[in-house]
């Protein structure tokens, strides 16, 4: 499997763009997959000057309704006019920073007919899907993060109902992508308990003191390989570091062979 970052906070050089978002390109043995779009058209272009037609993806996966991962959507519906894009069909619910600042998607879209709407678990054929997990048993409360949805005319902290995670199986093994971890990434890791797993941590906010450290070690008791980037941000990462042997930061430009 070949993984290319084409949008991430940082770049591998200067010759590649880079914004506060994530877009992912994924070439299995069956699908090229893109998955998110980052914060603008930034995706389209590092994926031009990697040589990467976005126009041969079979498919598109929204991994949430978030500005920073579906504010290239309408790029990638004009670039390729085949591809289905999965979503969930709680993303184009209005969703808040705070109370004042829309992080939501553009609602123009909502209706193009090739969103396909998922619910909790998406069957995508040849050991691909998508799953929720809505439903499942969280052990680790992290909160909201400050972030909201309205619900009944009211601002009340988002459950990030609309945030899904693609899990390939490949060769024998699992791996994951996660666009920010809302659910709480240790409990990702428990409900998947994936070989790899590429995403944010959604850790960027939190201070650099002794939980952070021990959410580190209790992230490396499984023998999960991690690919982690955007939210979990640059100083969380380094923090977390020396706790966990087997965690690699990724950025724009850069290339996975798994």
């Amino acid at each position: 499997m070949k993984i290319t970052c084409l949008a991430e906070n940082t770049a591998v050089n200067d010759g590649f763009g880079c914004e506060h978002g994530l877009s992912l390109f994924i070439e299995t043995g069956t699908h090229r997959i893109l998955f998110d779009m980052g914060q603008t058209g930034l995706f389209a272009e590092n994926a031009e000057k990697l040589g990467i037609d976005l126009a041969s993806a079979d498919f598109a996966v929204l991994s949430h309704g978030h500005y920073d991962h579906g504010g290239g959507l309408a790029r990638f519906l004009e670039l390729n006019r085949t591809a289905p894009v999965y979503l969930s069909r709680y993303a184009f619910e209005p969703h808040y920073n705070g109370m004042q600042k829309y992080i939501g998607l553009d609602t123009s879209l909502n209706g193009h007919p090739r969103l396909v709407f998922t619910e909790d678990f998406s069957d995508l054929e040849d050991g691909m899907a998508l799953y929720s997990c809505n439903s499942a048993e969280k052990s680790y409360d992290l909160g909201s993060f400050g972030l909201n949805m309205i619900e009944n005319g009211a601002f009340v902290p988002d459950d990030f109902r609309h945030e899904q995670y693609l899990l390939i199986e490949e060769n024998g093994r699992k791996i994951l992508f996660s666009g920010c971890s809302h659910k709480g990434v240790m409990d990702i890791a428990d409900w998947f308990a994936p070989d790899v797993l590429i995403g944010g941590f959604h850790f960027s906010k939190l201070p650099l003191d002794d939980t952070l450290t021990e959410y580190a070690r209790i992230l490396n008791r499984h023998p999960t390989v991690y690919y982690t980037c955007h939210c979990t941000g640059t100083e969380a990462f380094a923090h977390m570091k020396p706790q966990m042997e087997r965690l690699h930061a990724l950025s724009a430009g850069q290339t996975l062979i798994l």
